[in-house]
């Protein structure tokens, strides 16, 4: 691993610490204090939507929090996998002590690229079925990190759509070349049927196709549910328009959807889990511990989140039995 020294530029700067007697240690980009160490973390995620901004910015807070001293290299393949693969090999060709994996296709593409320098990930929701770890309890390899799914996020979330909606067809959109969008998918549809809902589903492969998909089942679903595919929630405005403007209800899969304008969702915070990977990335930084030693954690809070504005948008009367369990956004 390459590893960079602070350096003092000037004899000034140096006759300054020394006559502080070491009490001040130097700073660095992440906030966080060193020991004379500095790491070079390259940071790769797949397209910016608010979710993975927040799962970024936790992962800094995380790195702050244990005090290790990092420069970030952040690149964004905006939505495209060759920019995506492109950017992981760089990450590798420059020596870099460790990627962090914003999103499932970077955490692929990183993990194609190499299998020797350390990879936490976060925003992945099944690691085993995208093939980055065997097992979430003992990774192996030079993977690890936090997922972006809660066991019971699914089932709570179609239990509560029985109780809001009385319609029977749910639309679902989804890109198809996300394979955990597809694993997603597979188990919504399991989960709906359980509860007596039919998943009527249309897949994109880019967000610029995502309001189409959106008015495209219009007349034929009772409500929406947009999960957390990278895909449409980067585009998830272009679905509130068509569920606002025909009074459609919109189930999301995270708690920022929910802030921007979906309707409810069971879910959690995305800076959390990105704190988590920062802490993870700081032990193997650190020296405390290798990647694929660490489990892979998955949420740990999981609460309902309806949106009070986005219900009135949609026609929808928030129940009082509602308000005592759920957090309620303005």
């Amino acid at each position: 691993m390459s590893k960079w020294k602070w350096m003092m530029t000037t004899g000034a700067a140096a006759m300054m610490l020394a006559a502080c007697g070491g009490e001040e240690e130097a700073k660095t980009e992440s906030g966080g204090s060193s020991e004379g160490d500095t790491y070079k973390v390259g940071v790769t995620q797949f397209v910016e939507h608010p979710s993975l901004d927040n799962a970024y910015k936790g992962f800094q807070e995380g790195l702050k929090e244990e005090g290790v001293s990092v420069e970030l290299d952040e690149q964004n393949a905006q939505g495209d996998q060759n920019n995506n693969q492109t950017i992981a090999q760089n990450f590798v060709a420059d020596d870099v002590d460790l990627i962090f994996a914003n999103s499932t296709p970077s955490a692929t593409a990183a993990l194609n690229a190499t299998k020797d320098i350390p990879i936490v990930f976060t925003s992945v929701t099944d690691a085993v079925s995208a093939g980055l770890v065997k097992d979430t309890e003992a990774p192996g390899g030079n993977v690890t990190g936090t997922l972006d799914l809660h066991p019971d996020a699914i089932s709570n979330t179609v239990k509560f759509m029985t109780e809001a909606v009385k319609g029977k067809n749910v639309g679902v959109i989804y890109n198809a070349g996300e394979q955990n969008s597809v694993a997603q998918a597979e188990q919504i549809e399991s989960i709906l049927k359980e509860n007596g809902l039919k998943m009527v589903p249309v897949t994109v492969s880019a967000s610029s196709e995502v309001k189409q998909a959106a008015e495209s089942l219009v007349g034929k679903v009772d409500m929406f549910y947009i999960f957390t595919d990278n895909t449409v929630v980067s585009a998830l405005e272009s679905v509130i328009q068509v569920a606002n403007d025909k009074d459609i209800p919109l189930f999301v899969g995270e708690k920022d959807s929910v802030v921007r304008g979906g309707f409810a969702a069971y879910g959690f915070d995305y800076e959390e889990i990105g704190k988590e990977a920062g802490k993870m990335a700081a032990q193997i930084l650190k020296g405390e511990a290798k990647a694929g030693d660490l489990p892979v954690l998955p949420p740990q809070d999981l609460k309902l989140v309806i949106n009070e504005k986005a219900a009135a948008e949609m026609n929808i009367e928030i129940k009082d039995e509602w308000k005592q369990d759920a957090e309620i956004v303005k």
